[in-house]
């Protein structure tokens, strides 16, 4: 059972998953903030409100606090960007290092025309 974890641990992908989430947690910190400070003070002019998380709805005893809910919609669409940006980033990087690596010859494609055109050749 040592083993299997030794060997699980070892694994490039579930250190780069630890990575991930210690990053990910200390991002959700600065975007917290940004919106806390940053973005919410500026839809609060437009509103009237400075601070949204104060905004509540009560109905019957019940308080609905919509404000809290808007800072988290918020702050899920600034980090779900910022990681569509960073994917789209890194895709485009191995994307490039990939189309040079790949070798000057024949590709898939060629050779599926070749087998293509074989077959017509065969059928004739």
């Amino acid at each position: 059972m040592l083993k299997e974890f030794k060997k699980f641990i070892e694994r490039g992908n579930v250190i780069d998953l630890a990575v991930g989430v210690i990053i990910g947690g200390a991002f959700t910190n600065i975007v917290n903030s940004l919106v806390t400070n940053l973005i919410n003070p500026l839809i609060g002019l437009f509103i009237g409100k400075i601070d949204l998380s104060n905004l509540v709805l009560k109905v019957s005893g019940a308080t609905f606090r919509y404000g809290e809910f808007i800072n988290t919609v918020i702050n899920f669409l600034i980090i779900a960007f910022i990681v569509f940006l960073l994917v789209k980033a890194v895709n485009k990087v191995t994307k490039h290092d990939e189309q040079q690596q790949q070798p000057a010859g024949p590709s898939t494609e060629d050779y599926l025309k070749q087998i293509r055109d074989l077959l017509k050749e065969k059928s004739n």
